[in-house]
């Protein structure tokens, strides 16, 4: 009986070391080759896609492009597909609310991977939450589709011109368009060769140096001006250099705006003028009485109405004007026979 208990106990403690040998080797492959390190250092979030582009359980996650873990499980949730993540503990005050998960790739044509944005705002994510996803941007299949958009519009732009639609179309279809172009061309050709031998007025200037000479001299001129308004020469020159006449316009433009604020102050005649209700309705009175006048004047009412329009009166006026003015020539002729004057004394 002792015999067989020591050989239990030896084949017992050679099973307890290979599995404890077993384990060790367990936990180093872990250690070496797991990203996400051991049970006790990961914690699980969860994100949702509408297409998860072929990503498989065991694809890497990254944050800000570092390997934090790996994708523990790939489930239908509805409509959508749950990914769950498991992430290196010491990633949870870099993945928060703020936080977003989207699907990359390790290279152009690699296989998929969870990408993470890293947030310094927000609360961190706990173990078991959810994770918002978005869309990422770039993806070959985005690329694909907007080359596929694109080439159809290019294709229907293609049938357009074709069809002599457009500027374009009609340029390369339109006979009459061609010819006009073609005789401008010609016309653009013939110009060209004038200016080259010096015809007209634009071949003079750029053949003949007499042109560029008086040019010149007016440019030199001109210089020569703008020196000596910039050295205060001249009447332009003071205007723009003369302190003395700066302050007297800037003095004018005080005089002004307090002349302004009088008048909107209602100061002064003028002002009163502007701003006096009472005053405004008395030359609104007035012009109202003038407008009258002059409308009973046009309709002839009254005596000077008669007088402006009564071409009998008119003639009468004129006619007594006449005889008075006869009237007066005789007694300048004659004074006696129209002024006899007696003295007489009592």
């Amino acid at each position: 009986m002792p015999r067989t208990r020591s050989l239990a106990w030896s084949e017992l403690k050679i099973g307890i070391v290979s599995v404890s040998a077993i384990v060790l080797a367990v936990l180093f492959i872990f250690a070496v080759g797991g990203q996400s390190g051991f049970f006790w250092q990961q914690y699980y979030l969860k994100t949702r896609f509408a297409d998860v582009q072929g990503l498989k359980a065991g694809a890497v996650i990254r944050v800000a492009g570092v390997e934090v873990g790996k994708v523990d499980e790939i489930a239908f949730s509805g409509s959508e597909v749950e990914v769950k993540l498991a992430v290196k503990k010491e990633m949870q005050a870099r993945i928060t609310t703020e936080s977003r998960a989207s699907i990359g790739s390790l290279s152009l044509l690699g296989e998929p991977v969870i990408d993470i944005s890293p947030a310094s705002s927000g609360t961190p994510l706990k173990d078991g939450d959810t994770l918002p996803s978005v869309r990422p941007k770039g993806q070959l299949s985005d690329v694909a589709e907007s080359a596929t958009q694109s080439l159809s519009q290019i294709n229907e732009m293609l049938k357009d011109i074709r069809a002599g639609k457009g500027t374009i179309g009609k340029v390369f279809t339109d006979d009459d368009l061609y010819k006009e172009i073609n005789q401008f061309v010609n016309s653009a050709a013939v110009v060209a060769a004038g200016l080259r031998d010096g015809k007209g007025t634009l071949g003079l200037m750029i053949r003949d140096p007499k042109v560029y000479n008086s040019l010149n001299a007016a440019l030199g001129n001109l210089n020569e001006m703008s020196a000596r308004i910039n050295a205060g020469e001249g009447s332009l020159g003071r205007l723009l250099k003369d302190d003395a006449l700066a302050k007297s316009l800037t003095s004018a433009s005080g005089n002004f705006d307090q002349i302004s604020s009088k008048l909107n102050n209602g100061e002064g005649t003028l002002g009163k003028l502007l701003t006096d209700k009472e005053l405004y309705d008395r030359f609104n009175s007035l012009a109202a009485r003038v407008d009258r006048l002059t409308s009973d004047l046009e309709k002839g009412e009254g005596s000077m109405g008669q007088f402006l329009h009564d071409k009998q009166l008119y003639d009468n006026m004129n006619a007594a004007a006449n005889e008075l003015r006869s009237l007066i020539g005789d007694i300048r002729k004659d004074p006696k026979k129209y002024l006899n004057v007696r003295v007489s004394i009592f």
